[in-house]
């Protein structure tokens, strides 16, 4: 579990355990910040200390596999995991890099050094700042509030009038720093993870090249520098779609705080000051307690803490109310007052002082005191409404939309990202949405309507349906596989609930799912991939029926789910789930799409193909097509979140590591059908190799390096591998004349080892050319 999602609601209650989740915010952002004093220090000896490189190197790895992120919410998603996992990656290159020991004339001042002083003072000093003023203003709040509560009634009313004012204002100010300050910390808290691993990378990328055959080497790791990348992306798009998210929750909260107040286990909480009275001459003291009282079972709790003397947390007492009455200012010399009698105890009423009137006239309503008035503060969110149905009305307006976008826009850079004016956005859904005038709208033909503006009111009218259209009911089933499970059980675990859905949001559903797989098709024209449509489409098609700061915290799990619709759109609507329910794989050690990783083994080189093959990127469903790969370095060029090109579980076997060779325990073909189905795999593949464009010296490859061999392996291995069939497992876009290109579940005839190590030779639809063995499954 990680740290708690800092809810706005609980602000403006600022309880104790609200107090102690912004405690665990502040230690681990502290933990960041030592973190990365301790990185720009390793990065600075790497550069004055040449001699002692081998050290610095030594104790840079060491501070990268020790740290690890720590996340909001309850799971992280595939991308956040292999972001995670990239500093333990790095680590593990160093450590084979101390071998070296070259003199490098490096400079990392650019790619390592300012982005991380520049991370660390603009924006973990910003947090510190705001920390600063956070706790001088709760100082202040609650010393003010004291002396305000200390005032006499029989004061004037008009001075009364105005130290109530202040009172308040300086109670505003405090609950709009405290919603600032809640806000800040959980960006920092989700943006450091890719400001912090980004600069490493980069400087990774630089340090290749100062190294003895540093070409070769920056070749075979540029596969994990893209799928990191991708990573990173992902999970940067991911981070400004919830920031915007949560700053409208922020904004709503702050306009109207008893609306959105949470619904819980409570009738009413809050802080009350409790009269404890001491014996003749001393008076009596007044105490603040945090209270809270469940209506069914009338049981009162209070719990006594003082925010200025370090947050300590009293012991609880508890008893059950008998009644409850309100104070007047003739009785005692304080305002806000009420008493409470427990069952336990009767005759002896406890004497209560609220922060305010209305702070007493709700506690009087939930307690069911005399003279109460009944305001309902916990009543639930008011449901969206909008005119938007899924009618005949509602269909026409899709279809006639996706018509139009597919005819007019299909290739325009953004779609869908890009939004139309407001005001002309209102204006073309007023008339799709009259039955009189929707058939007259020509989207398709008429240049009064941009695409940007159809796209906008497509997206505008989804989200003003009366509940979204993949239903509040199965919004949370649906996230639950987005969280864990190998590929192959997310797929399924959609495909079993998209059919749980009523049939007419199913319909809808399908014809916008196949119109977002068409506008993926054309990502090398228009960008839009299918990551990229999963942060536009995911808080349009799901949305939770209560708005919080945890819900939002799920927002990349909504994309990741319309990730997992696009990519396998074909098998999901057009095939029928299994019957049972499938139960979500846990995630291993390694997650499913780890990037390639290096070899421990020291001093050893593996011999690439003469055709060498760069992994492919992009992965579609067994009866889709898949898009030719595009080489995009910065860019996010598909999702890597639901399959993966170098590890899945379900159809690779074990051993099958890297995008260019199949490394193995044994040089014996036939381990892959002796290990048994939960073996884990090599945990590490090498990134460099020797060229050699000698074809009698690849043969005569010792056996230290895993490849099964036709010239030296085993009859038997070779036997059983020669004019036999094979299944494509990922899809393959040929980079010679002599390589062929499929997609996944081609079937291959006549399958033979090649000459090459790490390919074979098959036929496909008559055509014979080489294969990338780790890209085929026999059959």
């Amino acid at each position: 579990m990680g740290l708690q999602p800092l809810e706005f609601s609980d602000c403006y209650l600022d309880s104790p355990w609200f107090r102690e989740r912004v405690r665990a915010h502040e230690a681990e952002l502290e933990k960041t910040n030592k973190f990365i004093k301790e990185l720009l220090k390793d990065g600075k000896n790497l550069i004055a200390a040449t001699k002692n490189l081998s050290a610095a190197q030594r104790k840079f790895a060491h501070s990268l596999r020790d740290f690890k992120f720590e996340f909001i919410g309850d799971a992280e998603t595939d991308d956040e995991r292999y972001i995670d996992a990239s500093l333990h990656e790095f680590s593990n290159f160093l450590k084979n890099l101390e071998e070296q020991r070259e003199i490098l004339a490096l400079s990392v001042t650019e790619t390592l050094i300012k982005p991380l002083e520049r991370f660390r003072k603009e924006q973990l000093g910003a947090v510190k700042e705001e920390k600063k003023k956070f706790d001088k203003e709760t100082e202040k709040n609650y010393s003010l509030l004291e002396k305000h509560l200390n005032l006499s009634a029989k004061k004037k009313e008009l001075q009364l009038q105005e130290a109530d004012n202040q009172v308040e204002q300086n109670r505003k100010h405090f609950y709009e720093l405290s919603l600032e300050y809640a806000c800040k910390l959980q960006e920092i808290q989700e943006r450091k993870k890719f400001e912090c691993v980004e600069p490493v990378l980069s400087f990774f990328q630089g340090l290749f090249t100062f190294y003895h055959q540093g070409y070769e080497l920056a070749k075979d790791f540029n596969h994990y520098k893209m799928a990191l990348q991708i990573n990173i992306q992902n999970t940067r798009n991911r981070f400004e779609g919830t920031r915007s998210e949560v700053e409208e929750l922020m904004n709503k909260i702050r306009r109207n705080p008893q609306e959105h107040k949470r619904r819980n286990q409570f009738t009413m909480e809050g802080y009350l000051y409790v009269q404890e009275k001491r014996p003749a001459p001393f008076g009596s003291s007044w105490v603040k307690h945090y209270c809270t009282y469940r209506k069914e079972t009338k049981k009162f709790t209070m719990i006594p803490f003082e925010h200025r003397s370090g947050g300590k947390v009293g012991d609880e007492e508890l008893f059950i109310l008998t009644y409850c009455t309100k104070r007047n200012i003739d009785t005692i010399d304080r305002r806000f007052c009420f008493d409470l009698e427990a069952s336990d105890r009767p005759g002896v009423p406890v004497t209560m002082q609220a922060f305010s009137e209305e702070d007493r006239k709700l506690w009087m309503e939930a307690l069911d005191g005399k003279e109460a008035l009944f305001i309902n503060v916990n009543r639930a969110n008011a449901k969206r409404e909008g005119s938007a149905q899924l009618d005949k009305i509602g269909f026409t307006v899709i279809k006639k939309c996706i018509s139009a976008v597919e005819t007019r826009g299909i290739n325009d850079q953004g779609l869908y990202r890009v939004v139309g004016v407001s005001s002309k956005v209102q204006r073309l859904l007023s008339l799709l949405m009259d039955a009189k005038t929707c058939n007259e709208v020509d989207l398709e033909n008429s240049a009064d309507w941009e695409v940007k503006t159809i796209t906008s009111a497509m997206k505008q009218y989804l989200r003003s349906l009366p509940e979204p259209l993949m239903t509040y009911e199965l919004h949370g089933e649906f996230i639950i596989p987005a969280k864990s499970g190998s590929p192959e059980s997310r797929v399924n675990a959609v495909h079993f609930l998209v059919h749980k859905l009523p049939e007419k949001n199913k319909e809808m559903l399908e014809i916008l799912v196949k119109h977002l797989a068409n506008v993926s098709k054309h990502a090398k024209k228009n960008l839009m991939t299918v990551a990229n449509l999963g942060v536009v489409f995911g808080p349009t098609l799901m949305r939770p029926q209560e708005e919080t700061v945890a819900a939002i915290m799920d927002l990349k799990f909504q994309n990741i789910v319309v990730e997992i619709l696009i990519e396998n759109h074909e098998k999901i609507f057009k095939t029928l789930p299994d019957a049972t329910f499938p139960e979500p794989i846990s995630m291993s050690v390694s997650p499913p799409n780890a990037p390639p990783r290096q070899s421990r083994r020291q001093g050893q080189r593996i011999k690439r193909p003469l055709a060498v093959y760069n992994l492919c990127l992009e992965l579609d469903d067994a009866d889709s097509h898949s898009s030719p790969r595009e080489d995009t370095p910065t860019g996010s060029m598909d999702s890597l979140s639901s399959q993966s090109p170098t590890l899945a579980f379900s159809s690779s076997p074990p051993g099958l590591l890297d995008g260019n060779h199949l490394i193995m325990d044994s040089g014996d073909l036939a381990g892959w059908t002796t290990n048994p189905p939960g073996q884990s795999r090599p945990s590490m593949v090498s990134w460099t190799n020797a060229p050699s464009a000698n074809p009698a010296a690849t043969n005569a490859a010792p056996s230290s390096f895993f490849f099964p061999n036709p010239a030296t392996g085993s009859d038997r291995a070779v036997e059983s591998v020669a004019h036999r069939k094979a299944r494509a497992v990922y899809p393959c876009e040929a980079e010679h004349s002599s390589e062929l290109s499929f997609q996944i579940g081609a079937i291959f005839e006549d399958v033979q080892f090649s000459r090459e190590p790490g390919w074979l030779e098959g036929t496909l639809n008559g055509k014979r050319g080489l294969i990338p063995q780790n890209y085929v499954q026999f059959l």
